[in-house]
């Protein structure tokens, strides 16, 4: 990154604010409520519920898939209309929401309607990843544990840049919560990406890092090399062929 250290530091402070994830659908999300009155919020909890002694107990908070594999069905899963089904609350739109906003639509969904102390409401992205593809050295899906990745820690993640990917013009898609589609071009010799919106990522961005012209011009050339090759050898086998049947009419003479 070209004169990096030459960005004002007061510029650098005020970039260094990660973003909230903006929830989409196909998100998983991860939803706890307590409080000081943990059998009143018991219900709000999935797969918790409250027993005739007023005591607490969880289900049993996986399930069996025709595979064998198990899921967590604690989980609270996007639907493609951006809702989710919250207990006691029923349907909430959480599409376009900040995780922040999302805390703030269920605590004042359940206080003071449900319970006369507000309650601390906790909500996890459980599937915060990106893809990194291309002309990388280990290209794959990256899942991010504290719900937060920049660009570099993608590329790094991903064994760093092929000595042939191209750094000045690498393609980002992101998905909005909509739906719509974006694509942007990032140049990581560029000290301004540290300033740029797409610096940080959001979950399930795109990173495709296209091969640079040397690449593609000597992928050109094999391309060639094996179509001149096959052009040859059919030529050859065509030629075998006539002389073996000239061969065969002589015989049969």
């Amino acid at each position: 990154m070209v004169d990096a250290d030459l960005l004002p530091a007061e510029v650098l402070q005020l970039s260094t604010a990660v973003p909230d994830p903006v929830l989409a659908p196909g998100d998983l999300l991860n939803i706890e409520v307590s409080g000081t009155m943990p059998t009143a919020l018991a219900p709000f909890n999935k797969g918790q519920y409250v027993t005739p002694e007023g005591n607490i107990s969880k289900m049993n908070n996986t399930s069996s898939t025709q595979s064998g594999a198990e899921t967590n069905t604690q989980y609270y899963l996007v639907d493609n209309q951006g809702n989710i089904d919250f207990p006691v609350i029923g349907e909430i739109h959480v599409g376009g929401l900040t995780k922040t906003q999302l805390i703030e639509t269920i605590t004042n969904d359940i206080y003071p309607k449900y319970v006369t102390e507000r309650p601390s409401v906790d909500v996890r992205l459980m599937n915060f990843r990106v893809t990194v593809l291309g002309a990388v050295r280990s290209p794959g899906v990256i899942q991010s544990k504290n719900e937060r990745m920049n660009f570099l820690e993608a590329i790094a993640q991903a064994g760093d840049l092929d000595i042939k990917g191209e750094r000045e013009n690498i393609m980002l898609v992101r998905t909005n919560a909509d739906g719509s589609r974006e694509v942007h071009r990032v140049n990581v010799h560029d000290k301004n990406l540290l300033l740029s919106p797409y610096f940080n990522l959001q979950q399930n961005d795109v990173i495709y890092v296209e091969p640079n012209p040397s690449m593609r011009q000597n992928a050109w050339q094999l391309n060639s090399a094996v179509g001149a090759t096959s052009a040859i050898v059919g030529t050859i086998s065509s030629v075998a062929g006539l002389v073996i049947g000239i061969i065969n009419l002589a015989d049969k003479k």
